[in-house]
């Protein structure tokens, strides 16, 4: 498909953002880890004025802890299933579903997908989730991926995968649909110009979209996934992963302090 060339950073200034919403893994980690950098950074940009709230496909269980402990005002996770703000410990579903029944729906099309692919093998913090169901995404190739997100769609539910993770989920979950229920409650103030998206793979292709955010990151690493995305960021950095973030988080510091 034919894609327009991406923005290097220098082509805007970002002295007008207000809420960076940010994937995590492969977008705040280097080489999956968190490091001294990306607190200093999320410190700074809090000082100047700027909230961050992390949208991640990882889990409940897992999302509880990052919220609370990250300079972050909240996260969204199981991409755009549920959010934790500020530290709070009861998450907020973005939709109305009965859980356990929900979960029962997603445990048989992972078993469908099983018998039509036996060496997919569900994520260790599988059993922490709330929306969605995860499987590893290592040794899927491309096809692979297509054939599974096909059968999922057959079966009346989305999928989506990441650098990580592959995800069952309902068909009208993303992280712009979290984003699309969060923005109202909590930044209604906002244009949607003061906020920024930011990620690195294809579950954060929702936010992409430029009809919804026409502000949008991708850390260098999203270049992977250049020829499997229908959306692509306004925007590129010239480094990877948090690096990445971070190289755009000086630029708004820069200009917000200058302006």
């Amino acid at each position: 498909m034919s894609q327009p060339p991406l923005k290097p950073l220098s082509d805007k200034t970002w002295e007008d953002i207000r809420l960076v919403a940010s994937d995590m893994d492969g977008t705040l980690t280097r080489e999956e880890k968190f490091d001294s950098e990306l607190f200093k950074t999320l410190s700074r940009l809090a000082a100047a004025g700027v909230d961050v709230l992390i949208t991640t496909g990882r889990s409940a269980g897992w999302v509880q802890a990052i919220a609370t402990y990250l300079p972050v005002v909240g996260a969204i996770a199981e991409n755009g299933g549920l959010l934790y703000w500020q530290g709070s410990v009861v998450p907020q579903l973005m939709s109305e579903i009965d859980i356990d029944e929900h979960r029962l729906q997603l445990s048989r099309v992972f078993e469908l997908l099983q018998s039509k692919f036996p060496q997919l093998k569900e994520s260790q913090d599988n059993r922490f989730r709330l929306t969605d169901w995860t499987f590893d995404v290592e040794g899927l190739s491309q096809n692979q991926l297509e054939q599974i997100e096909y059968i999922c769609q057959s079966e009346g539910f989305g999928f989506t995968y990441s650098t990580i993770q592959c995800h069952i989920k309902s068909l009208h979950q993303d992280k712009a649909f979290g984003l699309s229920k969060v923005i109202p409650q909590y930044f209604s103030k906002l244009k949607i110009e003061e906020i920024l998206t930011v990620g690195d793979s294809p579950n954060d292709e929702s936010m992409f979209n430029q009809e919804q955010f026409p502000v949008s990151v991708g850390v260098a690493n999203v270049l992977k996934y250049r020829d499997h995305l229908k959306y692509l960021p306004t925007y590129i950095t010239s480094k990877y992963e948090g690096e990445g973030f971070c190289e755009l988080a000086e630029l708004i510091i820069n200009h917000r302090q200058n302006r």
